[in-house]
């Protein structure tokens, strides 16, 4: 019979397993910061800025208040056009990875896309050659720097792109073009056999690829059922399932229950089930921990939603809603916005979460501490709690 794992144990290894409940470094530099890049295998990216870029705060809750500018200059944000140690492709989302994790992907992108679209690059061949002949003379560039007649500004919104800019997506997303930074965040690609170093021109079978790529899902997962494993690269079908038996065979992978889950479960071979966790800290939308929302609310009861893609009068929390993580439990959540004008952390809606209400002023104070660390990290001078919740009158009180 597999081993039987609690639901408490299971929290504390996904907790441990990300790396949440580690001591913060005093001065975390390029190293420093790419271990932990390296541990989370994939830095997911997203726009919204309101508080903060989701790619900076995954090393925020894991390494406390860290120079941002390190983190772009090691990614190559605003510092320079050539190939650093990362890039970026479509793994789990739109995230930033290590080059040398380039040849895991080959898969993904030599894999069958929609008839629509497939359709519109026979279609535009022409163009794709094109766009590809103008990286070619002139190295790397932002997709608004191509000089091609039909690269014109499209009205419409965020998603109306130009059919110039439709063509650098199907190269992207062949591989043909490579990320190599970005410029006040749009990235800034070149061809990928110009500036990819050879060891990370190979290309890994699939097979093989997926098996390596949940080896690492269920070392940063812990513990996890095989939809956790197949959500973390984002993948569908018996493929997954392969990937497990094989590493189950190998002995990397033991199959566990886990209380209250009700479905199998593995657990990735040496992990210790640590007797406690120590954390606070607050969590990007995408962190690893919370990504994968059904595993959030099967490990911590945890139903979450970000909510700025709900309508403004259906918004329960807030808009960039932040779990709260305080020791092995997410105890609330937070609607933080950097008032970078005024200099302030705004507190715009503070939950907390029904289990822990009787400790809301502990688990504030707990809180506190961090919301200071994550202002001054923004270079903001103060905290303000400025808007309702079941958590904000505490929040107040702990600030003071």
């Amino acid at each position: 019979m597999p081993r039987r794992i609690s639901a408490s144990q299971a929290r504390r290894i996904a907790i441990h397993a990300q790396r949440l409940d580690a001591p913060h470094p005093s001065r975390p530099g390029p190293a420093t910061l790419s271990r932990a890049i390296g541990h989370l295998s994939v830095l997911q990216l997203d726009s919204v800025n309101v508080f903060e870029r989701s790619h900076y705060l995954p090393l925020f809750s894991r390494l406390g208040a860290y120079d941002r500018r390190t983190l772009d200059r090691l990614l190559h944000h605003d510092h320079g056009r050539s190939l650093g140690a990362f890039t970026e492709y479509t793994a789990h989302e739109a995230a930033v990875l290590p080059v040398a994790d380039w040849p895991l992907w080959a898969w993904r992108r030599d894999a069958p896309v929609r008839d629509g679209y497939r359709k519109w690059a026979t279609e535009h061949a022409a163009l794709i050659d094109e766009v590809q002949a103008e990286f070619r003379q002139r190295g790397a560039l932002k997709v608004s720097e191509l000089e091609h007649e039909d690269n014109v500004r499209l009205g419409g919104g965020w998603w109306n792109h130009n059919t110039v800019r439709i063509a650098a997506e199907w190269l992207f997303r062949h591989g043909e073009l490579i990320t190599v930074g970005r410029d006040r965040f749009e990235r800034v690609l070149a061809l990928a056999d110009e500036v990819l170093p050879a060891a990370a021109r190979a290309a890994l079978p699939r097979d093989e690829a997926l098996t390596e790529l949940v080896r690492r899902a269920a070392l940063g997962y812990g513990v996890a059922t095989l939809d956790d494993l197949a959500d973390h690269p984002r993948v569908k079908g018996p493929s997954v399932r392969a990937a497990v038996d094989a590493l189950e065979a190998s002995g990397e992978l033991e199959p566990v229950e886990v209380e209250g889950w009700g479905r199998p479960a593995w657990l990735a071979a040496g992990t210790r089930i640590p007797r406690s966790v120590t954390a606070a800290t607050v969590l990007s939308p995408f962190d690893p921990l919370v990504w994968y929302r059904p595993r959030a609310e099967r490990l911590f009861g945890f139903h979450y939603r970000i909510s700025i893609y709900t309508p403004a009068p259906q918004r329960e929390h807030g808009y960039y809603v932040l779990p709260v993580l305080v020791d092995d439990d997410l105890v609330g959540r937070v609607d933080l916005k950097s008032d970078r004008k005024a200099g302030v952390l705004l507190v715009q809606h503070a939950h907390v979460e029904p289990a822990s209400h009787g400790r809301r002023l502990e688990l504030a104070r707990r809180l506190a501490p961090v919301l200071a660390s994550a202002a001054g990290w923004q270079g903001l001078t103060d905290v303000q709690v400025v808007g309702p919740g079941t958590w904000a009158d505490d929040l107040r009180v702990a600030l003071r």
